[in-house]
C-alpha cells in the first residue's frame, strides 16, 4: 500500500473506530489532504472512504484488525510512522469525544511502531500522555458494543 493510502486509511480507521464518524473528523480530513495536495493526488479520497466504509460495515472490527496488520507488515521510515501517529491522535480528538475505544486502538497502531520511543511521540504532540498510558485489555478485536453495519459518510467534498 502506497504511504498516501496508508495515511487514508489511517484517518479513516480513527474515526471509524468509535463507531461513527464526527463531522468535526470529515472536516480534519478535508483540512489535510488540502495541506497534502500533491501527496494525494492521485487518490479519488471520497470514493475510497466510501470503500473503506462498504469493507468495514460488512467486516467490522476485523477492517480495523486488518488494518493493524498492514502496518506490522510495512517499511516506514521514521517520519512516516511519526506523521501516522499525529494523523491518528489529531483524528481522535477532532470531535472533542475521545472514547476509550479510540485510544485503545491508538495503542495497537501505537504497538506497530516499536522503535518511536514517547519521549519522540510527546515532542511532537506535548500534552498527550494518555495515549502513552498502558493499556489493560489486550484484546485486539475488542473494540466495545460498537457494531460497525451503520457507518455512514455524508458527501465529503
Amino acid at each position: 500500500m502506497k504511504t498516501n493510502e496508508l495515511y487514508l486509511k489511517t484517518a479513516f480507521c480513527c474515526m471509524a473506530c468509535d463507531g461513527d464518524i464526527a463531522t468535526e473528523e470529515i472536516e480534519l480530513i478535508k483540512e489535510y489532504v488540502a495541506a497534502h495536495p500533491d501527496l494525494f493526488a492521485d487518490i479519488d479520497i471520497e470514493q475510497t472512504l466510501n470503500i473503506y466504509i462498504n469493507a468495514i460495515n460488512r467486516s467490522g472490527a476485523h477492517f480495523l484488525v486488518a488494518y493493524i496488520d498492514e502496518l506490522a507488515n510495512d517499511t516506514l521510515s521514521e517520519n512516516e510512522k511519526l506523521e501516522i501517529i499525529r494523523l491518528a491522535i489529531s483524528i481522535i480528538e477532532a470531535d472533542k469525544n475521545i472514547e476509550y475505544s479510540e485510544v485503545s486502538f491508538f495503542k495497537r497502531i501505537r504497538t506497530q511502531f516499536r522503535t518511536l520511543s514517547d519521549e519522540q511521540i510527546l515532542n511532537i504532540l506535548p500534552g498527550r500522555e494518555i495515549f502513552m498510558l498502558p493499556d489493560n485489555n489486550e484484546d485486539k478485536y475488542d473494540f466495545g458494543d460498537f457494531k460497525f453495519d451503520n457507518i455512514k459518510l455524508s458527501k465529503f467534498m
